[in-house]
């Protein structure tokens, strides 16, 4: 037995012109559930309608109460940038000097420009450089 169903059919009884209680219907109808403020917007309107018997209307408000309550995240709190390092940055500045046209190293200072984290493994492969390329 639905008694979302029967409560419904009979609040589209209730009130023919109600668009409200259409939309619920159709809702219910094409999804087969309603969200939890719908329903809760539809137990305002039994209870004041007063003809939906109250074994219904208790039913009504134990489905309302199962249903989980959804609330937005609060906003969370951004984690201070890294901070650069500044020798990292003039030795990709030195190589790109000499070299300017060296694709990964290229590659490593458009990441350092835009404050993305440079991994230890790529900060290893800054040094390497270095010792190639600038004695």
């Amino acid at each position: 037995m639905d008694i979302l169903l029967n409560i419904l059919k009979e609040m589209v009884e209730t009130h023919p012109k109600s668009e409200f209680i259409h939309s619920l219907y159709q809702q219910y109808c094409n999804r087969g559930g309603l969200s939890k403020k719908q329903l809760e917007g539809l137990h305002s309107k039994a209870i004041k309608a007063g003809n939906i018997s109250s074994n219904k209307i208790a039913t009504l408000e134990a489905i309302i109460k199962k249903k989980p309550t959804r609330e937005r995240a609060a906003a969370s709190i951004r984690a201070d940038l890294p901070l650069k390092d500044e020798a990292l940055g003039k030795t990709l500045s030195d190589m790109l000097a000499k070299y300017p046209g060296h694709k990964r190293i290229l590659f490593l200072k458009s990441k350092y420009d835009n404050n993305e984290n440079i991994s230890a493994a790529e900060t290893a492969e800054v040094k390497k450089f270095s010792k190639l390329l600038l004695k």
